[in-house]
């Protein structure tokens, strides 16, 4: 059994091969489309499934946004140029002829961070920092989707009442300060304009107003972690995403984390399957495994 594994992001689109074996192959990736209609994400969804396609038995999806009942429905429509509402299993069904199911990309990352520990622990959470900020939650050996597909949209806690407006129309998200989008939007004066890529870099060069950036995005992301264990007592949390995987970024969640009472320590570590984890977990939940 070959699952053509599709990851829908807010910067990239990555498809691959994954056999049942997980083993990865013939990845490749475009990136979003800026463009907020329809047709354009059907258009990159063509050119970057055709080549593969024919090599496949079936098709599993990992996207941000809200999965229901097949339809894509953007939480902060931002992450997507705009698009708010997407028939994404008809739309793959019809280019592909395959048979096909999507679920959010958080999640499809939880359930894959979580096989890849399932000989230690029975109850995890994963959370992603990269554009946005998504997350997910296995408990009891069993991934959460909500009967609305929301469970698991650790980013759209809040974080601060008094913080900037997020994309999903709430007020102080952790998603609208901790997230990529959301250390570029801080950014004033000589990192105006900068996006996070570059603010990283220059925290590592000890650019001030950069390290502050970096560390107020940890330690949102902490204070997080420690709501997540006092509403599910989970036993890990793994964090993935470009900038929860950026060096020297955990750390700084770590010690964050360490200054809270020790009823909400949790252990932390980085993605075992790093930026893969989307693509594989949603190809563990097509195969039913």
């Amino acid at each position: 059994m070959t699952t053509l594994a599709i990851d829908i992001g807010g910067t990239k689109l990555a498809a691959a091969l994954v056999d049942s074996d997980l083993q990865i192959r013939d990845r490749r990736e475009l990136p979003t489309p800026a463009s907020k209609t329809p047709d354009a994400l059907r258009a990159a969804l063509k050119a970057l499934v055709e080549p593969l396609q024919t090599q496949a038995t079936h098709v599993a999806i990992a996207s941000t946004g809200i999965i229901r009942d097949g339809v894509l429905l953007a939480i902060n429509p931002l992450n997507l140029g705009g698009l708010v509402h997407f028939p994404l299993v008809q739309t793959l069904n019809d280019l592909t002829g395959l048979p096909t199911m999507a679920v959010n990309d958080a999640q499809a990352a939880a359930w894959a961070e979580y096989r890849a520990l399932a000989d230690e622990i029975s109850d995890m959470a994963f959370i992603t920092v990269s554009t946005g900020v998504g997350g997910g939650v296995v408990s009891n050996g069993k991934l959460l989707t909500g009967s609305g597909g929301l469970a698991g949209h650790l980013g759209h806690t809040l974080a601060d009442p008094h913080g900037p407006l997020c994309g999903c129309g709430r007020v102080g998200c952790v998603e609208a300060i901790a997230s990529g989008r959301g250390i570029a939007a801080a950014a004033r004066d000589d990192l105006a304009g900068c996006d996070a890529k570059t603010i990283f870099v220059r925290a590592a060069q000890r650019h001030e107003q950069a390290m502050r950036l970096v560390a107020h995005s940890a330690a949102v992301v902490a204070r997080l972690i420690a709501d997540v264990k006092a509403t599910t007592d989970c036993q890990c949390v793994v964090i993935g995403g470009s900038v929860g995987l950026a060096e020297g970024y955990l750390v700084l969640v770590e010690s964050y984390l360490a200054q809270a009472p020790l009823a909400y320590h949790v252990k932390l570590q980085a993605a075992h399957y790093r930026h893969d984890a989307g693509l594989l977990g949603a190809a563990l939940l097509a195969q039913g495994e």
